[in-house]
């Protein structure tokens, strides 16, 4: 079945929710070996690693190791939404506009790129029209947004009520506008081969992939590893006098000179087959109202349009998640819509078919009142703000910056 403006109304109101379950492979063919993301270990020195876990699948468990997480979806997929305004399609968004600023490397943060999306600390740390973004109208507006009246956020930020966000700073130490998220998407490579790897001292059984990694350079140079180099506040030099205050004995390999040795990590997995499930859910749209029948239709209607126009754009962009994970399609797999009782419809809906049910929602949700605007709310980073980013970036280039936080997940 093709999708209709008209259609998509009744689909949000009446069904379950959206959904595709589409077979990826390797570029490489199936079976070439993939670099899933990797994680600290547990405990002090302990090596990255994959994730793994057992999923009961057809009737049996496998092994299966995560090759996107549901979080960096939902940053690829507003990505690809980020191009599609630039494409022209009329996506409400908030730019800080960093240029006066004179920053290196840094011209503008968008809601689609910055962490915490709309409520994220540089919006918050930003002006709008001189004023603190969240002290402004808008940013109250913001401020005081519920499931029971999300209409702020459709207008001024759509994508954080699609993805999830957190007024994590706001009103009563963080129970302030909390939005859980409607679309869900996430790549897992099924049935991997594993290792058990024992832990020495507690003897418990760490799961590991039964890949390799190994590692290696041979320097053009020929610098040896027994060369005395000294580094300090003067970067370094053979002689410590030279490396200044502080220097110490350093191995040739800590200033990126001299060979490295080889190496062999338990990195890297083949699977049978990836899947990428998509599930735009209509239940949780339903709970998310806009202030009476027409303006509820409309907004949930809209935020439907733009997850599948998300979808469509990730489809079209290609599956290069990162070094050694570059994924096709293994075939097209249609849009299923789930009705109540769990039966499903195919429906047909391309890049251009999307595009459009998503233009015509955006003009009947301006015509149901809400204050829609192509361009985005753009916003000024405050004086402190600049500051500190200047000051990290002399610190970077310094080599004295330390390591950075760790920060918090979005929802």
């Amino acid at each position: 079945m093709e999708l209709t403006l008209e259609g998509l109304k009744d689909t949000v109101e009446k069904n379950a929710a959206i959904r595709r379950v589409q077979r990826l492979q390797p570029v490489g063919g199936p079976g070439d070996k993939i670099f899933p993301p990797t994680y600290p270990g547990e405990g002090r020195n302990a090596p990255p690693r994959h994730v793994y876990e057992r999923r009961r699948l057809n009737g049996e468990e496998a092994w299966c190791v995560l090759v996107d997480s549901v979080q960096s979806q939902a940053n690829r997929l507003e990505e690809c939404l980020l191009d599609a305004i630039r494409d022209g399609v009329p996506i409400p968004h908030v730019v800080v506009d960093f240029r006066e600023a004179k920053l290196d490397g840094i011209t503008e943060i968008t809601s689609l790129d910055a962490p915490h999306r709309i409520y994220d600390a540089i919006l918050r740390d930003s002006l709008l029209k001189r004023e603190p973004f969240m002290d402004s109208a808008d940013g109250k507006r913001l401020a005081k947004a519920k499931a029971e009246d999300a209409s702020a956020l459709l207008e001024i930020s759509p994508t954080a009520l699609l993805f999830g966000a957190w007024h994590s700073t706001g009103e009563g130490g963080g129970l302030g506008a909390k939005f859980a998220r409607c679309l869900v998407s996430e790549i897992v490579g099924i049935n991997v081969p594993v290792e058990g790897v024992a832990d020495r001292r507690t003897g418990e059984i760490d799961i590991r992939t039964a890949g390799r990694r190994t590692g290696s350079r041979i320097d053009p140079l020929g610098v040896l590893r027994k060369v005395e180099v000294f580094k300090g506040a003067n970067g370094w030099d053979t002689k410590i006098e030279g490396a200044g205050k502080n220097a110490k004995q350093v191995r040739p390999s800590e200033i990126n000179h001299g060979n490295i040795t080889p190496s062999i990590q338990q990195l890297g997995v083949t699977c049978d087959h990836i899947e990428h499930s998509f599930v735009l859910s209509f239940a949780a749209l339903r709970r998310l109202r806009f202030g009476g029948a027409e303006r509820n239709t409309a907004g949930r209607s809209l935020l439907a349009a733009l997850g599948l126009v998300a979808l469509a754009e990730q489809d079209a962009r290609g599956y290069a998640l990162r070094s050694r994970c570059d994924l096709v399609c293994q075939g097209r797999k249609p849009l299923e819509l789930v009705h109540p009782d769990g039966e499903t419809d195919e429906i047909a809906l391309d890049r251009a078919a999307a595009r459009a049910l998503y233009d015509a929602a955006f003009k009947v949700a301006r015509d149901a009142g809400f204050a829609l605007s192509a361009e985005p709310l753009r916003l000024t980073p405050q004086d402190k703000l600049v500051k500190i980013v200047r000051k990290s970036q002399e610190l970077a280039l310094s080599g004295a910056g330390g390591e950075g936080e760790e920060a918090d997940e979005t929802p």
